[in-house]
């Protein structure tokens, strides 16, 4: 009994800490609702854009403005030119010598791509061309489809990752530093103690993180949550714990807080960029996938979004759920076999 209330004591000692740190508070909480909003009214629901194109010939300029999607200007040839190379204009149209219509425009830009398709139809439609299949459009807007609706469980994976390692690495490391460590071990407590203190003071950190940021998410854009709340808070669990022995791991043997800090920043940075936080991991080549698919922070991103936007319960999320449990056994193992308390 003794034993329990240490424990208590020591992981109420670490949640006082935590909450003591005004930029730790503010990197856990702010931050996230903060990037979020940023990111949420910026790629908001708003009409298709506005094309900016130039053209030197006025009856290509006549043509051209029956398509509501595209801005044309008429510039002499010279200053056309340099609106193309300046990205001013995503597409440039000349009359060719021969009587045809000649477009200029970088192929590895989408607005250009874009701007010529708009471009040509307004041409050739112009010309008297009249499409053989008539079509029709019809707009819907379904929650779940929108880029907030997949950026927020990015967000909250970005934020377990980032709080679990960085929380669990500092401490241990500066606790090292002055010394603390060494202390410890003299005492009757029981050496994981102190460890498993951490990782419950994480725990009563993830509830507030979870809620506030999900709750932001739902009220602010109607983020949809289409599975169970208690298997999106396990999930949340089983991640803070497999990032939490990451971070052990990178804290077991480092003596000083700046190489902890290059070890995590190694670690995280990586995951940032491939694991589809921002923007989806399919967009990176297909050789690079089966590394980006075993990636602690990619499979907790596919299975909150799974699991908010399509009801996913665990029995579809078996692969997800068994790379975050390998992560998490494998990383205490290491880290527990390579700790060094001095």
């Amino acid at each position: 009994m003794n034993n329990i209330g240490a424990l208590l004591e020591l992981t109420r000692d670490r949640f006082k800490e935590f909450l003591r740190e005004h930029d730790a508070l503010f990197w856990t909480f702010a931050f996230p609702l903060l990037l979020a909003a940023g990111l949420g009214f910026a790629f908001r629901d708003r009409p298709a854009d506005v094309l900016k194109i130039v053209t030197t010939d006025a009856g290509l300029k006549t043509a051209l403005t029956r398509e509501p999607l595209l801005d044309v200007q008429q510039l002499p040839e010279g200053p056309a030119g340099d609106a193309l190379k300046t990205g001013k204009a995503a597409l440039l149209i000349l009359r060719a010598p021969e009587g045809g219509v000649v477009y200029r425009y970088d192929a590895t830009n989408p607005e250009g791509r874009t701007a010529r398709m708009l471009a040509d139809r307004a041409v050739q439609q112009a010309a008297g061309r009249v499409d053989p299949v008539p079509v029709h459009d019809t707009l819907q807007q379904e929650p779940g489809s929108r880029y907030i609706d997949f950026l927020l469980p990015g967000l909250l994976g970005m934020n377990l990752m980032s709080s679990a390692i960085w929380g669990m690495g500092f401490p241990i490391v500066d606790a090292r530093k002055k010394k603390l460590l060494k202390r410890l071990i003299a005492t009757p407590l029981p050496r994981s103690y102190y460890l498993l203190s951490l990782g419950l003071s994480r725990l009563g950190i993830l509830i507030a993180e979870v809620f506030l940021l999900l709750g932001f998410g739902v009220a602010a854009f109607h983020v949809p949550v289409r599975g169970s709340i208690l298997e999106l808070f396990a999930l949340c669990v089983l991640g803070l714990f497999a990032f939490s022995a990451v971070g052990l791991l990178m804290a077991s043997r480092a003596q000083t807080i700046e190489a902890v800090s290059g070890l995590m920043n190694v670690v995280m940075m990586p995951m940032w960029i491939l694991s589809g936080v921002f923007f989806s991991a399919q967009r990176f080549p297909d050789w690079l996938q089966p590394f980006i698919r075993i990636l602690p922070l990619t499979a907790i991103n596919e299975a909150l979004r799974a699991n908010m936007l399509q009801g996913a319960g665990f029995t579809e999320l078996f692969s997800q759920i068994s790379i975050l449990s390998v992560w998490m056994v494998v990383c205490f193992t290491l880290a527990f076999k390579l700790f060094r308390w001095r």
